[in-house]
Formats: structure tokens, sequence, C-alpha cells
């Protein structure tokens, strides 16, 4: 059975399309699809978790802000 898929162009930068090159042994087309099934399957595990929230853009945007910071005072603490 012959499944028919769409296609889809990447760009990449010109090092990495040297390095595939050389390696034409490896299916890249499988990898790159693994890999975008596996961050579409993250994303939508996100939507899940967030489609019933109340925060806002902002909310996010400040919650954001404060992890950052805290995370930075971690490490800067953690690194003395």
């Amino acid at each position: 059975m012959v499944i028919n898929m769409p296609s889809m162009t990447l760009s990449i930068p010109e090092d990495l399309h040297q390095l595939i090159k050389e390696h034409n042994e490896v299916r890249w087309s499988e990898i790159a699809r693994r890999a975008m099934w596996d961050y579409a399957k993250k994303i939508e595990l996100l939507d899940k978790l967030t489609e019933n929230s109340e925060l806002t853009d902002a909310d996010v945007k400040e919650l954001e802000k404060k992890l950052k910071k805290a995370v930075h005072k971690h490490h800067k603490e953690y690194a003395k």
C-alpha cells in the first residue's frame, strides 16, 4: 500500500547541507519527519494543558520574565 503524503521544502544552512550530502546513507526525510512529529506532539500537549487557561498573553510574558530572572539568579548563585 502506497501512502500519498504532501511534501515540504526546507531551507537549511549551507554547512548543514554539506554534511547531509556527505551522508546520503541516512534517510534525512525520515529524521526530519520524526523530529517534526515529536515537536508537534509537545505543542499538542501544551495546547491541551492550556486550553482552559484564563491567562492573557501579558500574564504569560510576565511569568516568563519572572521565571527567567529566577533561573538566572539560581545559576549565578550556584556558580559561586
